[in-house]
């Protein structure tokens, strides 16, 4: 292997280089490190080597969807971030208001009404320690990408879900929407490789806890639709949703009997009616399998489907979105 010398001149060709096919997903990128400047060439899309959220994993990050120009459900994304911030110690100099106006801005140059917004507070550069000392920041990105159609919109059959052998991120650790997701990826490569949606881990008291990058819950044998205690897991903005919205769209149509927050077994994770999936990108998400075997009837079962149909709703409601474009 030859090795050579890397000159700001072989950037720029780099730059021009042939791109890897899946930059042709995004769209604009803002950063604070650019002077609160928008790049639209995937290129250019880069994050320093010695920023903390690199290699120290310390940075935070939420992602929104944007339908026909607004953003669904932002303030409960924006609250998420800010307790993160304050968790971690994290300065957060810029406002909801004024990431607003960034994001109306970054999806006005992407050129897109559809899209998922990814925004990302890092600590900052400026050193390869761990102490918080030497770093620059904090720094704000945020970016646009393609957002790829609802799970059950294009697999009107249902997700296939298996379980995790990989440990699940614990107490103080899940409740942070940080970086920190290396548990998170080895999970998706393990449903990946054993043909899979997604994969479901279990907590260290042998309860359920989360999916690769999503909430689960279950509709049990006796009828009850269940999500884990909060203790343990990532509060998503989705699973919170579902469960405000839920008396109306199946307690009162008498598809369960009641809703509630649990420690979940194995055997009952087993032994379920249906196994939902929660989250940004798969909404509401009827897993019909679980290592091979069928949950319920094998098929996207009544609590599924209603709870979908019911999120498709409130995802049009005004009072729940902030319009961009």
């Amino acid at each position: 292997m030859e090795i050579g010398e890397f000159s700001r001149e072989d950037f720029l060709r780099w730059c021009d280089a042939p791109r890897p096919a899946a930059e042709q997903n995004y769209y604009a990128c803002f950063s604070t490190l650019w002077g609160n400047r928008i790049a639209t060439d995937p290129a250019l899309m880069q994050i320093p080597l010695d920023d903390h959220m690199v290699h120290r994993a310390d940075g935070l990050f939420e992602t929104m969807r944007v339908d026909d120009g607004a953003m669904y459900r932002w303030d409960a994304h924006f609250a998420r971030l800010a307790a993160g911030a304050e968790a971690v110690r994290m300065p957060l100099p810029w406002s909801r208001n004024e990431m607003t106006e960034i994001i109306r801005e970054v999806l006005r140059r992407g050129g897109k009404r559809d899209a998922l917004i990814r925004l990302f507070v890092s600590r900052g550069g400026g050193g390869h320690t761990a102490g918080r000392a030497e770093c620059q920041g904090p720094h704000l990105w945020i970016l646009a990408v393609r957002r790829a159609p609802d799970f059950m919109d294009a697999h009107p059959e249902g997700a296939k879900a298996v379980t995790s052998a990989v440990p699940v991120k614990q107490g103080f650790f899940a409740r942070v929407k940080s970086v920190g997701y290396l548990p998170n990826a080895l999970m998706a490569e393990e449903a990946k490789a054993k043909g899979a949606d997604f994969a479901l881990a279990y907590d260290g008291d042998g309860f359920l806890a989360e999916m690769q990058t999503e909430n689960c819950g279950i509709v049990s044998a006796d009828g009850v639709l269940q999500v884990p205690r909060e203790e343990h897991i990532l509060r998503g903005t989705t699973m919170q949703r579902v469960l405000e919205i839920a008396e109306e769209a199946v307690v009162v149509p008498g598809l369960v009997k009641r809703v509630e927050r649990a420690d979940i077994p194995r055997e009952a994770v087993e032994t379920a009616k249906e196994l939902l999936v929660f989250g940004t990108t798969p909404v509401v998400t009827a897993a019909v399998s679980l290592d091979g075997k069928p949950v319920g009837a094998g098929k996207p079962g009544p609590v599924a489907r209603a709870l979908y149909e019911a999120m498709k709703r409130d995802m049009r409601d005004p009072a729940n979105l902030t319009r961009l474009a």
